[in-house]
């Protein structure tokens, strides 16, 4: 039954609350973007009852409800049509709903915003400096470090030691260039200022010890009647933000009083010079104070309250995690290093704990549940958050059956107060779960392992135990709107794209496909008509339109295919070659950048191919459609012709999902593929529903 797509949309009008509380609205391929002025008007359960919604999710500041591709703009066009909602562009969305919330939450989008572009720097440094420290801890595999047991491992482990101290030696750099991204300011001017406090001609900052010591000598400048030392702030986080801040306004006030050829000569040369004076005589040495007070703050509270300080940690740490805050954790954290000169982080095993109770949560949550589509969630998420990454359990799991994720809490506090009983305390940032172990200083190693076993055996249990004594067996997934204050798990979707706009004309490509340097183009003017067998009613497959090697469609990078919201389905690595049709249909959507199409088989099955992650901002280079919206197509047509190798060398993945976004008119949707699988090679298989008497 085709979608009534004026009664969605004021069916999605009055459960948000009504059009006064829609402050903008936007929509890309699949998903209505609504910033919306209280989101406590929203009717979640009217939401989640409409069959012809796919799912609903807060991120980025703006509620999100899942349509579908070729139906979105539709029911946004009457959204606007008929009810007076602000149309903006996708764009124009980002900006309204980063005006919301209070100034908190705004300053934690803040804090993530410059810190989540960095931290796979940071993470990759801090697991190769744990793997360092494996090699010549004493003691951890006997008498001897692995270095003494094995002389010729000594050149390997410095060499690691080398590279994993780079990303903290020039964090400042990194720091001051993605703060002045996020300020508005000239990126490489916030990296030239960042190398500026690291200086070869500055006292290195993790010798200060020695210089109080008397065993390194201080050097001075003498400005302005003042004594300014000459220390530099290596691993400093709060002094870098705060010097690229006022860079950014310095360099803004230019850009507005000066134009043309004085506003590019001067505007970078005086805002280097004013910042550089102003970040070595008062910014810089103020802030570094200011940032030692707040480690030693939090670390005197953290260690006078001992046990009871961990467990209250503990148990507000997922929460933590919910509201975004502990992207923030950072800057708290690196100056704990004793590569920075700390005592060791005990943030980070708390972290450890937090994520193995809700991963354990979730995985209890899918031995009990019936519904396929929350065991797939429980399963996925659960399995990944046990290895250190959790959103997918809480937002997808935990959060919407609720006591398992209050179950997860009070298990993470038990580990925890363990943690801070027994002073575990890790050595550098890494993978907060099982396998972050490498990151905590050897001789907590074996407590932290024993304290993560107990509480993913406290956690499951205790989700177990109560799904058992409720007679929970059939649970079934709720949904809630997520905190978003940090956007925190998701990052920004591979969806984020203008509607379709169809093609002139009524090209079709003809089957078989034409060889290659042969293929028609969309442009090209109207071809012949496509005629369908009459067996292709009745013909359920999903054949592969690419080749290339399946990969589960929970590992992509994408939130609404890894937890399904836009339908079951598989993903491809692709191995290179064409992309085709893989059903006998019309084409439903198709983008003019060539990287996303939507299909509607003869037997009904909608599918959706998106080619690669992201690569909507490739703005077509790369994709050479041969198809237009509304084409018939035959199994095998060529939909379009891709450059992988450029795809990959803009930085995008190339993994491309293969969904069936009308689940819900069938009765299973199965994958059938494993392994390597080449064109025309069937991947899903669909059973329709049966008659009803």
């Amino acid at each position: 039954m085709a979608m009534d797509h004026a009664k969605v949309a004021s069916e999605v009008v009055e459960a948000v609350g009504g059009a006064a509380n829609i402050t903008a609205a936007a929509h890309c391929a699949t998903r209505l973007r609504l910033v919306l002025a209280d989101e406590k008007k929203i009717d979640q359960a009217a939401l989640d009852a409409n069959e012809d919604l796919k799912g609903t999710f807060a991120a980025g500041g703006m509620y999100q409800i899942i349509v579908g591709p070729g139906d979105v703009d539709i029911v946004y066009t009457h959204m606007v049509a008929d009810h007076g909602v602000r149309e903006v562009s996708k764009d124009e969305a980002k900006e309204e709903a980063a005006k919301t919330g209070n100034v908190f939450s705004r300053f934690i989008k803040m804090i993530a915003d410059i810190f989540v572009p960095i931290l796979p720097a940071l993470v990759a440094g801090g697991l190769m400096m744990a793997i360092n420290n494996v090699l010549t801890a004493q003691g951890l595999f006997g008498p001897k470090s692995v270095v003494e047991m094995f002389p010729w491992v000594a050149d390997y482990a410095n060499l690691i030691n080398m590279v994993s101290a780079a990303a903290f030696a020039a964090l400042p750099v990194l720091v001051g260039f993605s703060a002045a991204k996020r300020f508005g300011g000239n990126v490489y001017l916030g990296a030239a200022l960042g190398a500026a406090m690291i200086s070869g001609d500055l006292l290195n900052a993790w010798n200060t010890g020695a210089a109080l010591a008397g065993q390194a000598e201080v050097q001075y400048w003498h400005m302005f009647g003042m004594d300014v030392a000459k220390i530099g702030y290596q691993a400093q986080v709060i002094p870098t933000l705060a010097v690229t801040y006022v860079m950014c306004l310095i360099e803004k006030q230019l850009h507005k009083r000066l134009s043309g050829t004085v506003d590019f000569l001067l505007t970078p040369l005086v805002t280097l010079l004013v910042t550089g004076f102003l970040a070595f005589i008062a910014i810089g040495p103020v802030t570094r104070i200011l940032a030692q007070w707040l480690t030693d703050g939090i670390n005197w509270g953290y260690t006078t309250l001992g046990p009871i300080g961990g467990l209250l940690f503990g148990l507000v740490y997922s929460p933590i995690v919910v509201t975004g805050l502990h992207q923030s954790f950072p800057a708290v954290e690196i100056p704990l290093l004793p590569v920075n000169g700390g005592i060791g982080d005990f943030i980070f095993p708390i972290a450890s704990m937090a994520n193995i109770a809700q991963g354990a949560a979730a995985l209890a949550v899918f031995a009990k549940t019936r519904d396929a589509k929350l065991k797939g969630l429980a399963g996925a998420g659960g399995a990944s958050a046990v290895f250190g990454i959790t959103e997918p359990a809480i937002f997808g799991v935990n959060l919407r059956l609720r006591w398992p994720f209050f179950i997860g809490m009070i298990a993470a506090a038990i580990g925890s107060a363990g943690v801070a009983l027994f002073d575990v305390r890790g050595q550098a940032l890494g993978a907060a779960g099982f396998v972050g172990f490498v990151s905590i200083i050897p001789q907590d190693i074996p407590m932290y392992l024993l304290l993560e076993v107990v509480v993913f055996a406290l956690s499951f249990a205790g989700v177990f135990v109560y799904a058992s004594s409720k007679g929970r067996a059939d649970m079934q997934a709720k949904s809630v709107v997520p905190a978003d204050a940090a956007d925190a798990p998701a990052p920004a979707s591979i969806l984020d794209a203008p509607a379709a706009v169809p093609a002139s004309g009524t090209a079709a490509a003809s089957s078989p496909a034409p060889a290659s340097g042969a293929l028609p183009s969309v442009a090209a003017g109207a071809a012949a008509l496509v005629e369908l067998p009459a067996e292709a009613a009745n013909d359920y497959t999903v054949t592969a339109p690419l080749a290339g090697r399946i990969v589960p469609l929970e590992s992509v990078k994408d939130e609404s295919f890894a937890r399904g919201l836009l339908g079951p389905g598989v993903a491809i690595a692709p191995a290179g070659g064409v992309v085709v049709c893989p059903v006998d249909g019309v084409v439903t959507v198709a983008f003019g950048t060539g990287h996303a199409y939507g299909l509607k088989a003869a037997s009904g099955v909608q599918v959706l191919i998106h080619i690669g992650m992201d690569t909507v901002k490739l703005e077509g280079k790369g994709f050479t459609p041969r198809v237009a919206k509304g084409d018939t197509v035959r199994r095998g047509d060529v939909l379009a012709e891709v450059d992988w190798d450029l795809i990959r060398e803009a930085g995008y993945d190339t993994i491309t999902p293969v969904v069936v976004t009308n689940k819900k008119k069938f009765d299973a949707v199965a994958p059938l593929a494993q392994g390597v699988v080449d064109l025309g090679d069937e991947i899903l298989a669909i059973s329709p529903k049966a008659p009803t008497a």
